[in-house]
């Protein structure tokens, strides 16, 4: 095969069609359903022990101490009023930030 035997006529030949994208929208490099592949991160729950407070669960879960605030808001029916009362054996809902 020379190097210009691709301009000569060989009948018919009609070129590659792309793959159809699929419906889902976004892809990723290799043409997969990017949000198949990433789903949305999911709330993780914590069961309190003894010692903790809602700034200690922040510090070891986010690496911030100062986000207390977030797990307290996603859980002020288990927890109440007082956000410094939590007590062993609650299960909290530690949102995803």
């Amino acid at each position: 095969m020379g190097l210009f035997d691709f301009l000569s006529d060989k009948g018919e030949q009609k070129p590659v069609e792309p793959a159809a994208k699929p419906a889902g929208g976004a892809t990723d490099f290799f043409g997969n359903n990017a949000a198949a592949a990433n789903p949305a991160p999911a709330e993780n729950s914590y069961t309190v022990v003894s010692g903790d407070s809602l700034s200690k669960i922040a510090k070891n879960h986010y690496g911030d101490a100062a986000k207390w605030h977030q797990i307290y808001e996603a859980n002020k029916a288990t927890i109440g009023t007082n956000p410094d009362h939590i007590e062993v054996g609650q299960v909290l809902t530690l949102p995803s930030l």
